[in-house]
């Protein structure tokens, strides 16, 4: 085994950071200060918020305030899946009918496309790469999950989507024992770090005030509260995501769910020759624990899971530092899925927490009383989604303010939509422990089983989520 702690570099926020280096600090608050919009969290979703209402209003004031640094949470964490996904599309179809949910999904595969547009408008160059997705089935349940995927997917306008048996899936990338994929054109795969300081500098040179070190201990309306001095302003946007806890108020409104990766050394030629992937689609599969991946600019199997689920009380970690077993659990999946690399040497690991609301549907919302609003939720799926969200809370602020009229986006079905909050303690840490077990225990019954129904463990563990 070679994830062994010994040499692996744990934590240190990511190795998107140690890639990229650690950005130079802003400067914090000096300040009771005002502004016609401020931004509470400089992450992918806060940054694209101010970009976007930025172009749309160059006078407009916009203040970014974030307690570290821009993209010190997931979005410069996570596992550079730029794509198509967008937590919640079933319920709202069900909710506003499948029209609107078909929007939502056109919406979203647009939204790879504006991303990769701005990226290169703006110059940052952040190891984009258009290989799109393939998720991929190895035992007989995933391949019957896999294939109902599919027949779904294609019901909500995604005519482009592939279905591929075990030989064409070998072709793209050579997943031992897979039986067969799914590949979808809307996905890319990026560097997560070089995207969002990229975006920070945009968002800089069009005029924005970014404050870092300014932890925001309270929201209220037209009040941005920190330890340096309050920001009023009209307009105050939400976009904490998974370190929406910390927020007085907000313990229950988002879990912070706990996602954990690895990067192995750069392969070499011969590994990669073994491998295949020579189109760099990012790469997931249909486990009830899921795992997704992607192939690096410079080499190397950057592979992520859920670790540690959930800590006690809606805690959030410092640093990204990860639990050996976790590590070792990253691997084993590794060299499940690639055995030639039995041996290869992990080089970095660390984790990082995603909001997931308790009917697990990402949300953009402004509240016309209060000036209040927010977005999130995107329970994993936010590389894509927050700019969405942000170009949404653009129309949505550009429309109250008496700017702009309505837009397609904001008739768009995740737009105001209200969610119960989480169940107290120790309600929340037992159950959301049990699911991620239970999931587990149902993965490892369908590879030793080989039947083609999936476990019903796993529906249980749906229910009990509110998943389904």
């Amino acid at each position: 085994m070679s994830s062994s702690a010994s040499r692996v570099v744990n934590g240190g926020i990511s190795f998107w950071y140690a890639d990229d280096g650690l950005p130079a600090p802003r400067e914090p608050l000096p300040g009771d200060a005002s502004a016609d919009v401020v931004v509470v969290g400089g992450g992918y979703t806060g940054l694209w918020t101010a970009y976007y209402l930025k172009k749309a209003a160059p006078s407009l004031r916009v203040t970014v305030l974030e307690q570290k640094f821009c993209g010190y949470g997931a979005s410069g964490r996570n596992g550079g899946w730029l794509y198509n996904g967008i937590a919640g599309r079933d319920r709202y179809a069900e909710l506003h009918g499948k029209e609107a949910a078909v929007r939502l999904q056109q919406a979203m595969n647009d939204t790879v496309d504006e991303v990769v547009r701005v990226a290169a408008d703006e110059g940052i160059d952040a190891d984009i790469h258009r290989g799109g997705v393939l998720e991929v089935a190895y035992t007989p349940a995933q391949l019957a999950r896999l294939k109902a995927f599919h027949a779904h997917e294609l019901t909500f306008g995604e005519k482009d989507r592939e279905l591929y048996g075990a030989k064409e899936t070998a072709e793209r990338i050579r997943v031992a024992d897979a039986v067969g994929s799914t590949w979808t054109p809307h996905g890319a795969r990026l560097h997560p770090v070089k995207l969002v300081k990229g975006l920070a500098a945009a968002v800089e040179a069009l005029g924005v005030t970014i404050h870092e070190q300014t932890p925001v201990t309270e929201i209220r309306p037209r009040h941005a509260v920190t330890p340096y001095g309050t920001v009023r302003a009209p307009y105050v946007l939400r976009c904490t995501e998974g370190f929406t806890a910390n927020l007085k108020g907000q313990k229950r409104t988002w879990l912070p769910m706990n996602s954990s990766m690895i990067a192995t050394e750069p392969l070499t030629d011969a590994q990669w020759a073994e491998i295949g992937w020579e189109g760099r689609e990012t790469l997931g599969d249909m486990a009830h624990a899921y795992m997704y991946a992607q192939r690096t600019a410079d080499g190397r199997i950057a592979l992520g899971g859920r670790g540690v689920p959930y800590r006690f009380g809606s805690r959030t970690d410092n640093d990204g530092r990860t639990q050996q077993a976790t590590v070792d659990a990253l691997y084993g999946i590794l060299v499940r899925l690639f055995p030639s690399l039995t041996g290869v040497q992990v080089s970095h690991a660390w984790s990082g927490v995603l909001g997931v609301p308790r009917d697990w549907c990402a949300t953009v919302t402004l509240d016309r009383s209060t000036g209040l609003g927010w977005a999130g939720g995107y329970v994993g799926s936010g590389v894509a989604t927050t700019n969405l969200a942000a170009r949404t809370l653009r129309d949505l602020v550009r429309q109250d303010s008496g700017q702009a009229g309505g837009t397609e986006l904001t008739a768009l079905p995740w737009v105001g939509h209200e969610v119960r909050k989480w169940e107290p303690e120790p309600f929340r840490w037992i159950g959301v422990h049990g699911m991620y077990a239970t999931y587990r225990t149902a993965d490892r019954r369908e590879r030793t089983t080989h039947s083609q129904e999936s476990s019903r463990l796993a529906r249980i563990a749906d229910r009990v989520a509110g998943r389904h």
